[in-house]
């Protein structure tokens, strides 16, 4: 998943889906900007991270 660092991103967790820049994918979190701020992801909340469609 590192090859989508920089790129928009959908990133679907156990709560919620968020769209946004992905900054960094760390052991414990997983970091998008969106524009509302930046967002932290715990890992183990996390489903999927794909690539935003235009």
């Amino acid at each position: 998943m590192q090859h989508l660092i920089g790129k928009i991103v959908e990133v679907i967790s156990t709560e919620t889906t968020y769209t946004g820049k992905l900054i960094e994918i760390g052991e414990k979190d997983v970091y998008i900007e969106s524009e509302a701020g930046w967002i932290v992801i715990p890992v183990e909340n996390v489903v999927s991270i794909t690539e935003k469609e235009d």
